[in-house]
């Protein structure tokens, strides 16, 4: 259903990702309606699908940043802590922050630097954006998402928006005691699966295998890449 889910407007496609199915919880629908999409993709942004966003990088389809959004709610708790590894255009990030209360925090990493700052800059296309920047709510760094963020953790949920050759020790290591991780892993060419890692309270570890994905690798930076 996820092909017939783009619409004219960011309303539009909200709501045709709900009456599809694809969007199930409500606090999803309102935290994805607060975020303009035009103001994170430059090509296409109501299309239900991947968009190029330059530096080789996308900003994923929108069903899929609300199947990660759905899947990660369960921790989204008013204080939470969240990282968003790969964060790419910023869009998820925002839409992760919008899931939070005043004082939770989102930490958006991405290697490539003229991303990061592209990703601050579309933030603050928007008055809600920018207070967020402003505040603290959301950071926006450059780094080795693999490596994760240790000072910001540890985290009771993480998203990875690319897909990972394994689910990297250092990602869980910062992970809370009950948390989450939303990872794609597989080979750019290969197979690649959504998994769920949860953590327990006792620091136990149980990953589920979910669906077949196709997402642009979480590699090491390359100098070359331009936009």
């Amino acid at each position: 259903m996820a092909w017939r889910s783009s619409g004219s407007s960011n309303a539009a496609l909200v709501a045709n990702l709900a009456s599809n199915g694809l969007i199930k919880d409500d606090r999803v629908r309102q935290a994805m309606l607060k975020v303009d999409r035009a103001h994170y993709s430059p090509y296409s942004p109501y299309y239900d699908s991947p968009q190029s966003i330059g530096w080789q990088a996308t900003i994923s389809a929108p069903h899929m940043h609300a199947s990660a959004a759905e899947s990660l709610l369960p921790f989204l708790h008013p204080t939470a802590r969240v990282l968003d590894v790969g964060s790419g255009s910023g869009y998820l990030t925002h839409v992760l922050a919008n899931l939070l209360g005043p004082q939770g925090r989102v930490v958006g990493i991405d290697h490539i630097e003229s991303l990061v700052e592209m990703s601050r800059q579309n933030m603050a296309k928007s008055q809600e954006g920018k207070e967020m920047l402003e505040s603290g709510k959301v950071k926006l760094i450059v780094g080795d998402g693999r490596k994760g963020w240790k000072e910001g953790g540890p985290y009771d949920a993480i998203h990875v928006g690319a897909a990972a050759k394994e689910a990297h020790q250092d990602l869980l290591d910062q992970l809370r005691s009950p948390g989450r991780l939303f990872i794609p892993v597989g080979e750019r060419y290969g197979q690649q699966y959504i998994y769920v890692i949860d953590k327990a309270e006792d620091g136990s570890v149980k990953k589920s295998k979910e669906y077949g994905v196709s997402y642009v690798p979480l590699t090491d930076f390359d100098p070359n890449i331009s936009e």
